[in-house]
């Protein structure tokens, strides 16, 4: 029996325990479905991680179909296109809300995001953040009262895993590139925190607008500053353009950073330029062990081609998964939201993902789901990304719990 099949046979498993102590009433008509918003950017320039995030989704919502969805009502998508826009996302917030989902699933702009956050706290609406890291978005209220979740790995604990590898190769004069959003404002935060708690401060630091294609007189200034490592916050081509700057320059430094250096925009942007740049990962496209080969199987034969960004791709599955778990901590069928945010701080059952075992993700006190030992360093080569180190590839095999 493969991984899907053991989790179909789990939550067939716990299907029945929750309907054997729920009385039998008003199963003679069809069961209405279950809505589940989703939220991300779909079509513009983040639809490279906001395609993959909804293929995962959708492969998630498709499994767990087959198998009886909530007490034989199957969950139903309620997509919304944010476009990678604030104000757009702002709008398809409130229009997921008025179409009666009983949680959402989205976000992998911060900044898109932060927009919308108070729409979903203001009406007790659960949301699970998949893909945005910013740091202040499961921060922005008490965590006690706080209906926002995520299932990626907030920058707090990105940014200090790159840098802890960056002092253990003795690249400690570093030089950082962040965009103006509020991604690249956070992540730079987080970075230089980073960096303090090693007694360390960067040589340089660059801001710059999204759509900058020319970094090279900032690079130059990085350069001089005796910088022997670039490490970059941005989520789109201004990461290519860092890279071919410096490719341009003849500067061979590293360059690091978080996830976005796994996207296409990057790796396909700057092709041979990109080769040997390092970043933080949560899930790297490699069957190390039987979950992660029957996902990626099952992607392959859903979806077929490239997935872009497996990273987007995987914590939109996991996401429902759990989202799934708590529904069936639920044995009234109320479905209201501080009933889903109690359900979502105390999941009955252990959840065997692909990024991570899930085991409690979420509690009052804590909404993210991922903590620093989940992480793995990979490294872009070839076109593809792969482990940075063998000893990570080794300790892939086990997937992680949370710590």
């Amino acid at each position: 029996m493969n991984f899907v099949s053991k989790l179909m046979s789990s939550l067939r498993a716990s299907l029945v325990t929750v309907c054997a102590a729920l009385p039998l009433i008003g199963f003679a008509q069809a069961p209405a479905a279950v809505k589940l918003g989703v939220i991300g950017p779909f079509t513009g320039a983040s639809s490279d991680f906001g395609k993959p995030l909804l293929q995962g989704i959708q492969l998630a919502v498709d499994e767990i179909n087959a198998v009886g969805g909530y007490l034989g009502r199957p969950l139903e998508l309620v997509v919304r296109d944010d476009q990678g826009t604030p104000d757009v996302g702002l709008k398809a917030a409130h229009e997921l809300l008025d179409a009666g989902v009983v949680g959402t699933i989205g976000f992998c702009n911060t900044g898109v995001a932060q927009k919308s956050l108070e729409v979903f706290q203001n009406a007790k609406s659960p949301l699970i953040i998949p893909c945005a890291t910013g740091t202040p978005l499961t921060s922005k209220y008490p965590a006690a009262e706080s209906y926002i979740f995520r299932t990626s790995a907030r920058d707090s604990i990105q940014a200090p895993f790159v840098v802890n590898d960056l002092v253990k190769r003795g690249w400690t004069k570093v030089a950082i590139f962040a965009d103006t959003t509020g991604y690249g404002e956070a992540g730079l935060k987080d970075v230089e925190a980073a960096l303090s708690a090693h007694q360390l401060r960067p040589v340089n630091v660059t801001r710059f607008p999204l759509g900058v294609t020319d970094l090279r007189e900032q690079l130059k200034v990085a350069r001089d500053a005796g910088a022997n490592v670039v490490f970059s916050y941005t989520v789109g081509p201004e990461n290519a353009a860092i890279a071919n700057g410096r490719r341009d320059l003849g500067w061979k430094v590293p360059q690091v950073g978080a996830w976005p250096l796994s996207f296409p925009f990057f790796i396909d942007g700057a092709r041979e330029a990109a080769d040997g740049a390092l970043m933080a990962q949560t899930f790297i496209a490699e069957p190390s062990n039987e979950r992660r080969a029957a996902f990626l199987s099952a992607y392959a034969r859903k979806w077929g081609g490239r997935m872009v960004v497996p990273m987007a791709a995987a914590q939109g599955y996991d996401a429902v998964y759990l989202f799934t778990y708590a529904l069936l901590g639920i044995r009234d069928g109320k479905l209201g939201g501080p009933a889903m945010k109690t359900a979502l701080e105390n999941i009955p059952r252990v959840y065997y993902g692909v990024v991570a075992t899930y085991e409690r993700p979420f509690s009052k006190d804590d909404k993210d789901a991922l903590t620093a030992n989940m992480l793995v360093m990979g490294k872009v080569q070839g076109g593809g990304i792969t482990f940075a180190y063998p000893e990570d590839a080794r300790r892939n095999l086990i997937v992680q719990r949370k710590k």
